[in-house]
């Protein structure tokens, strides 16, 4: 069943998906079979709900990710910023294309346990007052598993070009950011960097 995302409209879904994945050897981890399906196929079937309009953020050849039939776009700022680059991208996105929405949740597209509730309660944490919300479990935050008000674009950019701000914690620290606490085992947001990562994710899965 559908769960009530608590916010009308509903947010634009932003994957970032701009790693370079030195780790995996140069190739686009996304793209990589995990239970039989592509990473970024995983993610988007647990954590993206039926209906909201989802774009995808990665640099590089756009045409590998032909298959998903989904918008790419690329950091609107150069060099490698970061994920702050990816969600400038995202609120800039949203503003531009799909004005009547407010604002954009962030996801990652190397985690393949994500909570299934994910995006509903970081709705929910905005929709009762907080600026933005971040995702933890087990005492760990997880702040490229948030909402952002696409109002913050503006001040975003500033940060981001104008004083060189990297990390999101620095950016979110000047605004009421809510914590969502998630729990699970193994961790709901344990990522995969590796090709012993994968291995052991491809164990889980297989129970």
């Amino acid at each position: 069943m559908e769960q009530p995302l608590h916010l009308h409209p509903g947010p634009l879904c932003l994957l970032l998906a701009g790693g370079q994945s030195r780790r995996m050897g140069g190739g686009d981890k996304n793209l990589m079979p995990l239970g039989g399906v592509p990473l970024l196929s995983r993610v988007m079937e647990r954590a993206v709900p039926a209906g909201l309009p989802v774009i995808i953020n990665a640099n590089g050849d756009a045409d590998r990710f032909a298959g998903f039939g989904l918008p790419v776009v690329a950091d609107v700022i150069e060099g490698f910023a970061g994920p702050l680059a990816g969600v400038l991208t995202g609120l800039e996105t949203a503003a531009k294309h799909h004005v009547d929405i407010t604002h954009v949740v962030s996801l990652a597209t190397d985690a393949p346990f994500l909570p299934r509730d994910l995006v509903m309660r970081l709705c929910s944490a905005v929709a009762d007052g907080a600026d933005m919300a971040q995702a933890r479990s087990h005492g760990r935050r997880h702040p490229v598993f948030a909402i952002w008000p696409v109002a913050v674009a503006p001040a975003l950019r500033r940060a981001l070009v104008d004083d060189g701000l990297r990390k999101i914690d620095d950016f979110t620290s000047a605004y009421d950011c809510a914590i969502v606490d998630f729990e699970g085992v193994p961790d709901p947001f344990t990522n995969v960097n590796t090709p012993d990562d994968f291995a052991q994710a491809e164990a889980l899965i297989a129970g």
